[in-house]
Parts: C-alpha cells; structure tokens; sequence
C-alpha cells in the first residue's frame, strides 16, 4: 500500500523543471515491434524500461531478434524470417502489446500464443480478434476470442475495407499491421483519428500509409521491401506527464516545465482541456522527425468546470487525473462519450467516480461518463486502484492536498518506475 504522508504535503508553491519522466510506452512498444520489420538493426535510445515495454522487447527476442542494451541504447536486430517461438508470449499488463502482436503475428507462418497478467487476461480482444478474422486470421481463445490467452495460427491474410465502429489506436494499428502484410491495398477508417503513432512512425521506415482527408480513409499499401531501421530516440511520455501537470495546476501559484515531450496532437488533448480549465500553458517545440517534440511548461490559475464530450479518443489515459483538477475546480464537470474508459485496465468510470466519493466528491454516474460537482476539498482516503496504474497514481497526486492510501501500487512500477521519485521531489519554497 502506498501511503501519500509520507510525502510532504504541498501547502506552499512548487516550480520545478522534470526531464526524467518515464519515456512514451506507446512508442516503446511500436519500437520492439516494427524493428521486426526491417532487415537491418534498429537503434533505440530512451527506451522505456518499465515491465510491459520490456514484455514487448522480450518477445521480439523470443521471435528471432538479437536485443543488445548498452544501458543507454537498445540495438534490436531481426532475424532473416521471424521464428515460431517454443514458449508462450507473455504481454504483461499491455493491452498495446497483445493487440498490436495480434496484427503484426496473424500475417506471419507459425503458431503463436499471447498471454498476460490477471487484468489483461480480462479485457476485450474480440474488438482486434473479429476483424482480423474476417481477414484470414486464424485466433482462438477463452469466450470465443474475446478473452486471452490468444493462440494465432498466422498466415496468408486477404485485403480489407474496414470502418472501426471503435476509435481506438490499438485496434488501428492492429489492422495496420495485418494490412501492410496482404498483397494488395487495404483501407481502414475511424470517425475520429486514434494516435496516430503507427502511420507516423511505420511511413518514417518507408512504408505507405495515405490518410484520404476528404473521405477519411486510410490507405494501407502492402510492403514490398524490408523497412527501414529505426534510429530514434524515444519522447517523453505526455500521458505520464501529464499528472505532474495537474499538480501544478491545482497547487496554488506553482509552475512545472514538462522536458522533452512528443507534442503530437492526438496526445496532448488533456492538456488543451486542462488550459480550457483555466490552468496556464505553454507549449515550445524543439524537434520534429519521426513526431514533434518539445517542453510543456504548466502554471497555476484558477480552475472552473469543464465539459469533455469531443476527442475522448485522444485523452483516454487522462481522464482520470483530469477528474482530480475537476473535483476541486469551481462548478460543475461533465465526461461524455467516453464508454472506452469501461474497457481499460479496469472500468475507469466507475473506479474513478467511486473512490472520488470516497474522498468526498459528489457526482452522477453515466454510462458513458460522469459528471462531477467541483470546489471539493478533498479528504483522506484509502483508495483501490483495481490494479490501475492511471487510477493510483491520479489519486496519488490528489494525496499531494491529503493524505491517501492506495491499495494495489505494483501497476505503477509496471507503467512508470520512477513515478514516486519524481513525486517525492516536489519541493516547497
């Protein structure tokens, strides 16, 4: 149990600057994965090193690849032709992991099996599993293949036309990977674009994914040569970032300056709704090659309600420490649209309304959201995270205005190892 006493409470103003939040495990795991489909190494340098990235990188090893990790930059070599593996695929806690695996696994001959830990074991994979079947993609698995362990039998998989009744990147780029390995053009279309970290990324090595601006579809053209290696150096993780932000925003007149972020726009949404909140930001690009990069600085100003119903797909992961900022922020906060959170590590409306309560915020339940009444001073709490890296560490930041109890904190070292580092750094004047 996590107990947030043993943290100074913040009564007094903090500025500080972070260059040492957790790398973007959403780039991560795309680095161990589309390295496989290049036939020469791949460079990685500020790679995650938290449990489900390395899940990802352990099973590229598994699949033929030669991992060298110098402590600063991990080499991946491929193989000739990725091997069955003799050992089952264990994902950890990523749901990246295993949806994106499916995709890439199903195109290739041989067996494969996809596992993971009790809480990825009970979340939905039929929304990657039906389409890739429809393809040619041989996968079973507990109630029909909705529920992991996967077996892939991979192969030979046909062209598609697929409109997404699901905004989601993984299921996205799932389809990407399947489609890059058929041998014709496959189209692919969402209502609202996912993180588009798979098509930046995948083009970047030289392959060809259009985006149709006009009809809205996604142009997946098959391969016809090995990809280029990767040479990259992996961005801050925004999401990560993200609560060191709200932090900022809810301790009177404090300042934090966020190093090194990817300033992709499908992921720094909640930034944007936490400015239309009321907080100061400022947003200073300083590269951009396979994404745009940069420092986000975050200033303290008072807080007021907001309603989030646009661009869900983009905030995913935040929501919940966006609802730490709307239970002390003035008036009433609104989440709509937002049914996903349902399907994440655990139900995050439903852990984050619940133990909100617990700390003594009043709010309405939907199906697809909630709605929050603000200018809350929070109190003490013993929070379950239900294994929720997002949920224990939102509500640790709100132990930074009262003490909390979190029960279940492996999840963070998991998603983000130094979080507590970093927390315990925040200092008074």
């Amino acid at each position: 149990m996590l107990k947030t006493e043993s943290i100074k409470k913040l009564t007094e103003p903090f500025n500080i600057a972070i260059d040492n939040i957790a790398s973007d495990k959403s780039i991560s795991h795309r680095c161990a994965m589309f390295s496989l489909l290049s036939n020469k190494p791949s460079r990685i340098k500020n790679y995650l090193r938290g449990e489900d990235t390395m899940d990802s990188l352990r099973i590229a090893q598994k699949l033929g690849a030669i991992i060298k990790d110098d402590g600063e930059i991990i080499t991946i070599t491929p193989p000739k032709k990725l091997t069955e593996p003799d050992d089952i695929l264990d994902c950890g806690n990523a749901g990246t992991g295993m949806r994106l695996y499916a995709g890439l696994l199903s195109g290739i001959d041989g067996s494969f099996i996809l596992t993971g830990d009790k809480y990825l074991k009970s979340r939905p994979m039929k929304r990657v599993v039906d389409p890739l079947r429809k393809i040619g993609a041989k996968i079973d698995g507990r109630e029909d293949g909705n529920k992991a362990p996967l077996h892939i039998r991979g192969g030979k998989l046909k062209p598609f036309k697929y409109h997404s009744p699901i905004d989601s990147a993984q299921v996205k780029s799932a389809l990407i990977l399947a489609g890059i390995q058929s041998n014709e053009k496959s189209f692919y279309k969402e209502n609202l674009l996912s993180r588009d970290h798979t098509e930046r990324m995948l083009n970047g090595m030289g392959a060809s994914i259009i985006k149709d601006v006009e009809n809205e579809w996604i142009e997946i053209n098959p391969l016809t040569k090995p990809l280029k290696p990767l040479d990259i150096t992996v961005p801050t993780d925004p999401s990560s970032a993200f609560f060191f932000a709200v932090a900022a925003a809810i301790i009177p007149n404090s300042k934090v300056i966020l190093k090194n972020l990817t300033l992709n726009p499908t992921r720094i949404e909640a930034y944007k709704i936490l400015e239309k909140m009321g907080a100061k930001i400022n947003y200073i690009e300083t590269q951009n090659i396979y994404e745009p990069i940069g420092d986000i600085i975050v200033e303290y100003n008072e807080l007021n309600g907001v309603e989030v119903s646009q661009n869900i797909a983009w905030l995913i992961d935040e929501l919940p420490a966006l609802s730490i900022a709307m239970s002390v922020a003035n008036g009433k906060s609104i989440v709509k649209n937002a049914e996903e959170l349902r399907v994440k590590e655990s139900d995050r409306i439903s852990a984050v309304v619940q133990n909100l309560e617990l700390c003594g915020v009043k709010y309405h339940e939907f199906d697809d959201g909630y709605e929050i009444s603000g200018n809350n001073i929070l109190k003490k709490a013993t929070i379950n995270s239900q294994g929720d890296h997002r949920i224990a560490m939102s509500f640790a930041i709100a132990g930074l205005l009262c003490d909390m109890d979190i029960e279940d904190t492996q999840c963070i070292e998991t998603s983000f190892p130094n979080f507590m580092e970093i927390l315990g750094k925040l200092k008074c004047k």
